[in-house]
């Protein structure tokens, strides 16, 4: 197996001098520590068996820990789905996704922080909003939001992705409703609270 620190250690020099400009500080910083990723000149823990016919003591490079990490992150990665799921309602789940117009991506990379927390609390007011209005559902929703920043081609592609149930709860009545169609909200909903309610200030 390849390892991520051998290939970044190859071409970060090369990368660096070509998108000097354009590479923001957490990335390099994020280079520099994956750079070092079970690499033997860094830091080693030792493990030893514990079968006492054997004994045997072996030296493992350390993991860097990073959270971009893949080779870290792959064991966090499936202890957070299978914590995630374990909490699923009974009801079916919806995912959606709110993708940033590409007019805005430029403004988006030089004030990403402004620009995320935007997105987040437009994606939530408008959810909520269309959750209340539904004839089936009408009252307090609940989903997961998840932030990517870059498409799978690595392009700059601000968007976020949402898991919601086709349920609500009735704040006042404590009454749980699920939605059975096949679709969350429909058109009509969406053209009758641009005519009347438009959600949120967004």
């Amino acid at each position: 197996m390849i390892l991520l620190s051998s290939i970044i250690n190859e071409f970060r020099d090369r990368f660096l001098d070509r998108y000097e400009n354009s590479v923001l500080p957490n990335h390099t910083k994020a280079l520099q520590t994956m750079a070092q990723c079970r690499q033997e000149y860094g830091p080693h823990m030792l493990a030893k068996c514990t079968d006492h016919n054997c004994g045997k003591q072996v030296y493992i490079p350390h993991s860097c820990g990073h959270r971009n990490c893949p080779h870290c992150q792959n064991h966090e990665n499936r202890q957070w789905i299978e914590n995630q799921l374990s909490k699923r309602l009974p009801a079916q789940y919806y995912l959606i996704t709110f993708t940033l117009p590409k007019q805005l991506r430029d403004l988006a990379w030089k004030n990403q922080a402004t620009i995320y927390s935007l997105m987040f609390a437009c994606v939530q007011d408008l959810l909520k909003t269309f959750t209340q209005k539904d004839k089936k559902l009408g009252g307090a929703a609940g989903f997961t939001t998840i932030l990517h920043t870059h498409s799978r081609a690595l392009d700059y592609h601000p968007h976020i992705h949402v898991v919601m149930p086709g349920a609500s709860i009735n704040t006042k009545t404590a009454l749980w409703r699920v939605k059975s169609s096949g679709y969350l909200f429909s058109h009509k909903l969406w053209r009758s609270l641009q005519s009347k309610d438009p959600p949120g200030h967004c």
